[in-house]
């Protein structure tokens, strides 16, 4: 008599598991918002770094001028603001859309190499390093072009 019976235990089973799911879903979505906003105060603290940089170097020996070594330094601290933003771009794709958009993942990883190969100081790496980054830099221009490629043709849906 107390038999389950299959048609109403699975269907329960199936709605259980299915609200299971969505709260978790949920849960990590409150993860993304507060990974964005984290995102967003990692960007100021990284624009006060900029500052702070660029007022060191100028301040010191001799005043107002920079070398080199001290625009490479103000350009890595401009661009890791620069790939901070671009995250919080790829949070904020994921929180609007469900999922990540590859070309804009693309669009950050070739940002970070691009600053790694910017602040690299060539004697102290080995060549197979040098050879090494540009492969990589290569391959990530190739996979943002062929992804960009592929939605030449998709119409890109508005920012809401």
């Amino acid at each position: 008599m107390n038999e389950p019976h299959p048609d109403r235990d699975s269907h329960f089973d199936h709605d259980a598991e299915y609200h299971f799911v969505r709260r978790l879903h949920a849960i990590i979505r409150y993860a993304a918002r507060v990974l964005a906003v984290l995102m967003v105060l990692v960007i100021w603290w990284g624009v006060a770094d900029v500052i702070y940089v660029l007022y060191t170097r100028a301040r010191s020996h001799p005043f107002l001028l920079l070398d080199i070594s001290d625009i490479l330094a103000t350009f890595g601290a401009f661009m890791a603001v620069l790939i901070a933003i671009e995250v919080f771009v790829n949070i904020v794709s994921y929180l609007r859309d469900e999922g990540l958009q590859l070309d804009i993942v693309l669009a950050t990883a070739y940002m970070a190499v691009l600053r790694k190969i910017i602040i690299l100081d060539y004697k102290e790496i080995s060549a197979d390093y040098v050879y090494a980054t540009a492969a990589l830099a290569v391959a990530l221009a190739v996979g943002y072009w062929l992804t960009r490629a592929a939605h030449r043709h998709t119409p890109v849906p508005p920012i809401r």
